[in-house]
């Protein structure tokens, strides 16, 4: 595929349009995890069992790939388990752990919502060319690296104003 000719822009353009487009994005992830009964912290988890495949996730794997405590952890696979979306199954190499594997209805039905989605992402995918789209995923992965980093940095800054002393 031939790249289209793509009208000029700024940074400044481009960090607007990543804007809209994340604000977008977070309205399309509370409507998709309202119309399967969870709420956004719980269809993240999901989205990582899901994509962990048959490489079944223990709990703890799970709490750090979704930037959670293992406390919250807990409840959120109680959720997604009462739900039907999960199952806990005992780890073979320690029996004091559990993997989370993704029940097959509950896959079938999420696909069946964010698969027109993506099939209009594919689409519009096909409208760059491969040296296009491997800068795409260059950028989508670079970005969500400085983001998660950035929110590390958030949180350890909230972790040393929580043990200084008030001040008057």
């Amino acid at each position: 595929m031939h790249a289209k000719p793509r009208p000029a822009t700024t940074p400044a353009e481009a960090l607007s349009s990543m804007d809209s487009l994340i604000a977008t994005h977070l309205l399309g992830q509370q409507e998709m995890a309202q119309r399967l009964g969870l709420n956004v912290t719980d269809l993240l988890c999901f989205a990582c069992v899901l994509k962990a495949g048959e490489n079944l996730l223990t709990a703890g794997d799970l709490a750090e790939h979704a930037h959670v405590t293992t406390g919250a952890m807990t409840g959120i696979l109680n959720r997604l388990e009462r739900g039907g979306f999960i199952t806990r199954r005992p780890d073979p190499n320690d029996r004091r752990r559990v993997r989370v594997a993704a029940v097959p209805a509950a896959v079938a039905r999420v696909t069946a919502l964010y698969g027109p989605y993506y099939a209009r992402l594919d689409t519009l995918f096909a409208d760059y060319s491969a040296a296009e789209i491997a800068v795409l995923n260059d950028w989508f992965t670079r970005t969500a690296g400085l983001a998660l980093e950035y929110v590390e940095e958030l949180r350890g800054q909230d972790a040393e104003d929580a043990g200084r002393p008030k001040q008057a």
